[in-house]
C-alpha cells in the first residue's frame, strides 16, 4: 500500500525489451533507498512494481506485457521523469488516502489553466471509471493523492498548488498527456456491495455490543 504522497521524481534510466515484456531500469534521484530490500514494492507513477536490483541510487522492475498495455508505462522513454513512492509503514503518516498502486486505467490530461498561484487541472476518463469519481472524494493520479474539486460526465477536475506541481512529474505533463488513474478503494467496495443485491449495514452483533441497538 502507498499513500499518494511522492517522495521524489526519478528519470527513466533505461528499458530493455524482454520478449515481450520490458525491464525497466529508474534513477531515484535523491530517494533513499536504504531500509528497501529485494522484492519490496516501489511506486513508480503511481503503478506498484517489486524491485529486483537496487542500486545506491536506482532500482529495476520488470513490468509485465499486461501493465505496459494498461498503463502509461508502456508510453515511457529514458529520460521520461516518474513520481516514485516507497510502500507504505503501519508506523508512517497517512498525509494522502490508501493507495494500492494497482490502476484503473488511464487518463487524459484536457486543460491546465493558471488560478492564482496555484493551476486547475481538468482530466477525462473511461465511462467505467468515472462513475468511482466524486466531487471532494480522492483520486490518485500519476501516483499522487488529489482532491476532486467537480465533476461533469467523463471529466473532473482538480487544484495543483505549486509545490505539487514542482515536487511531481505533473511538471512535465501537457494536455493531451496520458495519466494513470487509480479510484479510491472505498468506491469499489462499496459498488462490490451494492451489486451484491445487498445493502450495506453493520453487524447487528456488533451495534447491540457497543449500545447502538
Amino acid at each position: 500500500m502507498f499513500t499518494g504522497i511522492i517522495q521524489t521524481v526519478g528519470r527513466v534510466a533505461r528499458l530493455e525489451p524482454r520478449g515481450g515484456d520490458v525491464r525497466l531500469h529508474v534513477d531515484t534521484a535523491d530517494l533513499d533507498l536504504a531500509d528497501v530490500q529485494l522484492g519490496d514494492s516501489i511506486a513508480v507513477s503511481g503503478v506498484c512494481l517489486t524491485a529486483i536490483t537496487l542500486e545506491p541510487r536506482g532500482f529495476s522492475a520488470d513490468v509485465s506485457n499486461e501493465t505496459l498495455s494498461l498503463t502509461s508505462l508502456g508510453q515511457l522513454k529514458a529520460g521520461d521523469p516518474v513520481n516514485l513512492e516507497k510502500a507504505l509503514r503501519l508506523a508512517d503518516r497517512l498525509g494522502g488516502h490508501l493507495v494500492s498502486g494497482h490502476v484503473d486505467g488511464l487518463g487524459k490530461v484536457v486543460s491546465i489553466t493558471p488560478d492564482g498561484r496555484s493551476q486547475r487541472w481538468t482530466f477525462e476518463v473511461p465511462a467505467a471509471i468515472s462513475r468511482y469519481i466524486a466531487a471532494k472524494g480522492s483520486v490518485c493520479i500519476d501516483g499522487t493523492s488529489l482532491t476532486v474539486n467537480e465533476v461533469a460526465g467523463s471529466r473532473f477536475g482538480v487544484n495543483l498548488i505549486p509545490h505539487t506541481v514542482e515536487h511531481t512529474a505533473f511538471h512535465a505533463r501537457r494536455a493531451g498527456d496520458a495519466v494513470n488513474i487509480e479510484v479510491d478503494v472505498i468506491a469499489r467496495y462499496v459498488e462490490r456491495l451494492l451489486a451484491s443485491g445487498g445493502t450495506p449495514r453493520l453487524d447487528e452483533a456488533f451495534l447491540k455490543q457497543h449500545g447502538f441497538a
